[in-house]
């Protein structure tokens, strides 16, 4: 399943438009564990490319003394693994920077699929996103908001909002590292 449907499947981290624990529309600090952990799922399932999206031009210059370290750095020898996985991170400022980079390389608009651990109307089944990458051939961006998740305006924005993941009760506060990995499998994993 992973070697044509993910080839054109996008994962986009996005540091801004987040919201704070009240709310408020913020811009979040990256983190060096979800560059690696995304970066590694990322790789693992076939995902065409992982963006950063970051407006704070100290968290775009930490990114990329990470991403050089690894990919053309000393750890470039040391973990090639590493480095295959850091190679399809890309940083953009604007989430219409990214939506604009994967338009011209694939020669059409990509649609957003935005995730989210609160329940909306109208939401997309795993499968129905499974069936989307394997007969449509426009380019999809799974969308994972960091902070407390995506603001209200990016939701209402994105083409497709996916269903929530559900554990076994009502605690419901994954990791956005964790959140990718199983919402990769799902879609791009082999059948069980």
């Amino acid at each position: 399943m992973t070697g044509s449907s993910g080839k054109r499947l996008y994962v986009a981290l996005i540091h801004h438009p987040v919201i704070d624990k009240n709310g408020e529309t913020i811009a979040s600090a990256v983190t060096n564990l979800d560059l690696h952990d995304i970066a590694r799922a990322s790789r693992t399932y076939g995902v065409k490319g992982y963006y950063v999206i970051t407006p704070l031009k100290d968290q775009m210059v930490l990114v990329n003394r990470i991403l050089g370290h690894w990919i053309t750095g000393v750890g470039s020898t040391y973990n090639p693994n590493r480095q295959q996985a850091l190679e399809l991170v890309r940083v953009k400022a604007t989430i219409a920077e990214m939506v604009s980079e994967i338009a011209e390389a694939e020669g059409l608009r990509p649609k957003t699929v935005a995730t989210t651990a609160r329940r909306h109307v109208g939401g997309l089944s795993y499968r129905r996103l499974r069936e989307m990458l394997r007969v449509d051939g426009t380019p999809l961006v799974l969308a994972f908001g960091t902070a407390w998740g995506l603001s209200d305006t990016f939701m209402a924005d994105a083409d497709f909002i996916l269903d929530p993941l559900t554990g076994a009760g009502t605690y419901n506060h994954l990791s956005v590292r964790s959140a990718v990995s199983i919402i990769l499998d799902r879609v791009l994993g082999g059948e069980i």
